[in-house]
This record gives structure tokens, sequence and C-alpha cells, in this order.
């Protein structure tokens, strides 16, 4: 009998040829590559087709000059993406570019359709961020996330308002202001409870968004109060906190484009078109659409531009 040891059929390791490996965030498609121009698209046409109902040369006219009031703007324009940034550089090293992805991703949400911008962030993520875990749901607890903390937080300034929004005269009673506040508790309640189904994000990070999310939501809703008080210093800072609560009671309506002018619309429908409230309004909503509508032309540019360069 011989001492060889029996082949057991295996090839040798030199013959065994492994797949090469390949990050996902590489692979292309026909979506990936048009999904950003044709939502560009998309926010100009949507932008342009609101514009139509503003009187642009007599809201220019009333636009102040002030440094502070467009340092006020600014920071109020830019500090939901920023934060955003803040919430996906922690999860996924996403680069300082995403900045100008996470800017795309708000004007659309908010002159195209909602929850739109984060199809076309997830699209760009793909390509530029290094990716863990499942990113999809990651950006559907971000989302979740901040639809419980806005909903908790207009019930509690709405609280807090209650005396001078019942002096808006809204038209509404006891039980419709109850309903309403119960469609926005009773969500959030349900995603409290089955958090362990719903979310997929570690607990610690869960915490750490939802930090984010109310610094963030606090911040827009006090730069919103003080940018409307520069404006017309004389009106007291609870009606403004007022309108802050009605504004964010507007945004809460699910599909609903460019929030601003139904909001505006809203006050002037309550206060009368006449109303100096009325007309400050309106002018900041027209500049939170054209402001939506330059940038969203400036990304548009800047991404057929590096499209063309990596074809």
């Amino acid at each position: 009998m011989s001492d060889r040891p029996i082949p057991l059929g295996l090839p040798p390791l030199a013959r065994v040829h492994l797949p090469p490996l390949t990050p996902t965030i590489v692979r292309k498609n026909v979506l990936g590559r048009w999904l950003a121009p044709v939502l560009s698209a998309a926010i100009l046409i949507a932008a342009l087709w609101q514009l139509r109902g503003i009187d642009v040369r007599e809201m220019l006219r009333i636009v102040p000059r002030s440094p502070l009031f467009w340092t006020i703007f600014a920071l109020g324009y830019l500090v939901t993406p920023f934060s955003e940034w803040v919430i996906y550089r922690r999860l996924w090293q996403l680069p300082p570019i995403g900045i100008l992805a996470l800017l795309r991703k708000r004007i659309s949400n908010e002159i195209v359709l909602g929850y739109s911008g984060e199809l076309y962030f997830y699209g760009w993520a793909r390509k530029h961020a290094t990716m863990v875990g499942t990113p999809f749901g990651a950006i559907k607890d971000v989302a979740i996330l901040s639809a419980v903390v806005a909903n908790v937080w207009t019930l509690a300034l709405a609280l807090v308002s209650w005396p001078t929004l019942g002096a808006l005269h809204l038209g509404t009673d006891a039980k419709v202001m109850t309903l309403s506040a119960a469609s926005m508790a009773i969500p959030s309640l349900v995603t409290l409870v089955l958090r362990k189904t719903l979310l997929t994000l570690p607990r610690h990070e869960l915490r750490r968004i939802a930090v984010i999310h109310v610094v963030r939501i606090v911040a827009t809703t006090l730069f919103a109060a003080v940018l409307w008080a520069v404006v017309m210093p004389a009106a007291p800072l609870a009606w403004w906190l007022a309108l802050a609560t009605l504004r964010l009671l507007v945004s809460r309506l699910p599909l609903l484009p460019n929030k601003d002018i139904v909001f505006a619309g809203l006050v002037a429908f309550t206060v009368g078109r006449t109303s100096d409230v009325t007309a400050v309004l309106t002018m900041i909503a027209g500049l939170w659409l054209i402001t939506h509508l330059l940038l969203g032309a400036v990304l548009t540019a800047v991404e057929l531009v590096t499209m063309e360069r990596t074809t």
C-alpha cells in the first residue's frame, strides 16, 4: 500500500481564480445617469410656473437692503442642507461637495414633490459617497426622524402660540384643531412604538440624528421669526412665532409643492391682502422661490458639465 495521500479532487491553489472585488458605488445605469438632469429640468419648470403669480418688480421694491436681513436669510436657507450634511458625513463619510447635492435635494422637495429629493440624493450618494450598511434604510430613517421631530415641535409650538393663533381667526373650532393635532401626534407615536421594525440604524445613531433634527428645526423657526421681525420690527415677536407655527403646520401637508407660497396665500386670506404682514410674507416667499430657481439653474449647469466630462 502506498503512503501517498489520496487526492480529494480539489484543484491546486494556483488554479483557483477569485472574481475581482468592485465597490457598488461605481455601478452606473441609465436611471442614475439621467435622474439628475430630468429632476433639474422639473425644478426649473416648477419654479418658473409658480413664479408667474408673483409681481417680482413689486416684491423687489420692498426687499430690505440691510446686511442683517440677508445674513439671516442665508442662514435660514442653508441650515437644513448643512444639518443633513453633518448627519450623512458621520454615516457615509460624505465629502464637502455633498452640500450641493443636499441643496438640490431640498429644492426638489420644496418646489417639485415631497421626498423626490431623497430619490435624487440616493442616486448621487451611490456614486460619490462611501455607503455602508443599507443606504436606502439610512435615508428612510433620517426622513422618518425628521418628520417625527417636526410633528412634535409643531405641536409644542402650537400650544405655546395658542392665544395668538386664536387671534388670527382661522375659522376653525376646537374640534378641528384637535383632529389636526391628532393627525400629527398619532403617526409619531406609532413610529416610536414600532421603531425596532421601522428603523434600521443603531440606537445611538438614531439619537444623534434626532438631536440634530431638533437643533435644525428650532433654528429654522427662530430664523424665520427673526427675519420677519427685521422687516417689521414694530410687530410683537409673539405674532411672528404664531405665524412660524402656522408655517410649520402648512409644511406638514404632504404632496404640496412650494409651501411658502401656500403659506403666504393662507395669511393673505386670513388677515387680508392689503395687510403689511401679507406683503412681507409674500415678499419673503418670493425670495425663497427665486433663490430656488437661481440655485437650481446653477446646480443644473454644474451637473451637466460634470456629466459631460465623465462620459
